[in-house]
């Protein structure tokens, strides 16, 4: 399969978005429930027109998006060799963005369930998805964990992402564990997310210092 293939693909997420917008209309109210607390308490509206055009509309742009950054970036010639992983973080997030887009619709409809522990299966199948592609990311200017300290060294961007990937991963685990804690599920996301965040930025700051301020160049 190859990039027209895979884009093909995510594209058909956000038609069927667009699709499930326009079945949907006329069954649903002028206003939709579009936010929800911590224990899923809806906390927020929307009215109908704009609720329905978000998704389709913030997939269709960002799919642009993605397609111009291989094209753009200075080291394109690296984002050709994690391109796969990178074509395939596309799919999943374009996929995820029409689940949670299907999932606003049917809560409005009527069905029953926990919207935020909904979005959050959503969000820690992602994280784990950012995981595998981290892991074969090469220094690049747009994918991956982008510090003055991994940008510079190819030595530090590989160990960075290498620690990045395991987080990322982990993080998405425990935020499938949490989906058993109901209201507290929410910190099992963000907790590690954000321990994630700090942790990598550190690390890669610590590394560039250990490598003599960066005498391990990078391989431009």
């Amino acid at each position: 399969m190859n990039t027209r293939q895979r884009y093909a693909i995510a594209a058909g997420f956000v038609v069927l978005s667009a699709v499930v917008s326009l079945l949907a209309a006329p069954e649903l109210s002028d206003r939709l429930v579009t936010n929800w607390g911590a224990g899923g308490e809806p906390n927020g509206t929307m009215g109908k027109t704009a609720a329905l055009a978000l998704f389709p509309a913030l997939g269709a742009v960002l799919l642009g998006l993605f397609a111009l950054v291989p094209r753009i970036d200075p080291l394109q010639e690296n984002i050709a060799s994690f391109r796969r992983y990178y074509d395939w973080f596309v799919v999943v997030f374009a996929a995820y963005l029409a689940v949670l887009h299907a999932g606003i619709v049917a809560f409005n409809l009527g069905y029953e369930f926990d919207m935020t522990l909904f979005v959050l299966a959503g969000v820690a199948a992602l994280f784990y998805y950012v995981g595998i592609l981290l892991e074969n990311a090469q220094r690049n200017w747009f994918v991956g964990i982008r510090t003055p300290w991994t940008l510079s060294s190819d030595e530090v961007w590989e160990r960075t992402h290498a620690l990045g990937s395991r987080l990322f991963k982990l993080t998405g685990v425990l935020a499938f564990v949490g989906l058993a804690f109901g209201e507290y599920a929410m910190f099992f996301l963000l907790v590690p997310s954000l321990l994630t965040a700090v942790g990598t930025v550190v690390y890669s700051y610590y590394l560039y210092r250990q490598l003599d301020g960066g005498s391990a160049t990078s391989g431009d």
